[in-house]
């Protein structure tokens, strides 16, 4: 499914020009013509992002931006105000409003694209947390506390070749009681990250001599720092910079000379969406362990997954794996369950490791595991399940001093169709993985529309 994007404008031949071009790069697009329309269509259809029009008549942008906020239900939704207005205090006043960032008339439309990838990879990690969230919440647990408004406290790493707006910007964010860790090149960055954590990175392109890019790439790259926010600091002149910084994984950038309200905004709306992924991710976890976790493996076990998968399918469209260790009775058999044990516990590590952090995988019983994902096209679905297949099958698993087994493991990979239920989506994967073990096992293979109508024929619900 495409991601969806909300425009809203009250000039007719705004809209139309955005959907036009929204269209062409293959995004699902609504209108709204004025306020009120754009806080119940937001409601209705639940879009991705939002493009929000500042200057309209009775309920304007920034009134629009503060109910979405405000509104439980569409607080998570990324906000891009659209306006003519030029001056710094007008972004100020969207962006304290909650606005994500902002876009100058007339569009620059290679703009628009890179801040909406950049907004896009961010809310699908937010979303990935909320959906675990609200599969907590219909297990019996409470949710976590929202984190506090106030950035007092925060940890920013600075990395900045100019000491004169080394020295101001820790004078402005200090007022908020935020801590800042001054570097001026890539090498003392990466000692302090490596010294300690942070909620944020204010990164100037032009670190080492115009190497700030290649340093935001390699905070993307690795995994101690891959969801750390970045904050570009640029010249008013590095447009082509800023837009690859977004493509790198950027979340937000200011331009020089620095308006020092603007950049309190952006850094407290980077450090408010840190800590609420952070407490999300910590307090689910602990309080998730016992009751939805498998003893042996340590990954969530069936109960978890299909809550899970039922949430996937009400917001939109799921992908799932359902892998089997190939002969793991003869294991058993043979060498006895403390060796199978030791088997099960590799092949949990070794999927965990190659999967993505939104990605959801279980034992769901026995030696059978699945892997839940969501907006995951056929090419990658296959792509990921064929990682996972030669995972197993590549290193012999060490169950001994002098005993170490090949394993091998089939898998079923089937992809909802728009209307399933989350039984018909499982039988569809399940005969898919029998079809593995028939044709020679060690395979993928995925469900053929076929095994869909044999399941919708069936009255699988």
């Amino acid at each position: 499914m495409s991601a969806r994007i909300l425009v809203v404008d009250d000039i007719a031949a705004n809209l139309r020009l955005l959907e036009a071009r929204l269209n062409a790069e293959y995004y699902d697009v609504s209108l709204a013509a004025s306020g009120p329309e754009a806080l119940l269509r937001a409601e209705e259809w639940m879009p991705d992002v939002i493009l929000l029009d500042v200057m309209m008549p009775g309920m304007d942008g920034y009134e629009v931006c503060r109910r979405l906020k405000a509104n439980a239900a569409t607080a998570h939704i990324p906000v891009v105000m659209v306006t003519a207005l030029v001056d710094p205090v007008e972004r100020v006043r969207g962006l304290e409003a909650g606005a994500d960032d902002f876009l100058s008339k007339p569009v620059d439309h290679q703009t628009l694209f890179a801040r909406l990838r950049a907004l896009l990879r961010m809310k699908q990690v937010l979303d990935a947390f909320r959906l675990r969230a609200e599969t907590a919440l219909g297990l019996g647990f409470e949710p976590p506390p929202p984190p506090p408004e106030t950035v007092a406290g925060a940890s920013v790493l600075l990395a900045t070749e100019d000491v004169n707006e080394a020295e101001l910007l820790t004078g402005v964010l200090s007022a908020d009681g935020v801590t800042l860790r001054l570097t001026s090149s890539a090498a003392q960055a990466w000692q302090a990250l490596a010294e300690g954590s942070f909620d944020l990175a204010l990164l100037s392109l032009s670190l080492d001599g115009g190497e700030g890019l290649r340093f935001a790439s390699r905070l993307r790259a690795q995994a101690a720092t891959r969801d750390l926010p970045v904050l570009l600091i640029a010249d008013a002149d590095q447009r082509a910079q800023v837009l690859r910084g977004f493509d790198l994984g950027a979340n937000d950038h200011v331009l020089r000379p620095v308006d020092t309200n603007e950049l309190r905004a952006r850094v407290r709306n980077q450090v408010r969406r840190r800590r609420y992924q952070e407490r999300l991710r910590a307090d689910l976890d602990r309080s998730l362990e016992l009751a939805v976790t498998d003893s042996l493996t340590g990954l969530r076990n069936r109960r978890y997954v299909t809550r899970h998968m039922e949430g996937l399918l009400r917001n939109g469209s799921a992908t799932l794996l359902m892998l089997d260790v190939d002969r793991f009775k003869a294991v058993n058999d043979t060498y006895g369950h403390a060796a199978g044990d030791v088997v099960l516990k590799q092949v949990a590590l070794r999927i965990r490791a190659l999967l993505r952090a939104e990605d959801v995988v279980a034992r769901f019983g026995g030696e059978e595991f699945v892997v839940a994902m969501a907006e995951t096209g056929v090419e990658e679905a296959l792509q990921i399940a064929d990682r996972l297949r030669l995972a197993m099958a590549d290193e012999p698993v060490q169950v001994g001093p002098d005993l170490a087994l090949t394993i091998t493991a089939s898998i079923g990979v089937a992809m909802s169709q728009g209307s399933e239920t989350l039984d018909q989506l499982m039988a569809a994967a399940d005969t898919a993985l029998y079809r593995a073990k028939a044709r020679g096992r060690n395979r993928v293979e995925m469900a053929t529309p076929e095994d869909w109508q044999r399941q919708q024929g069936q009255g699988v619900a």
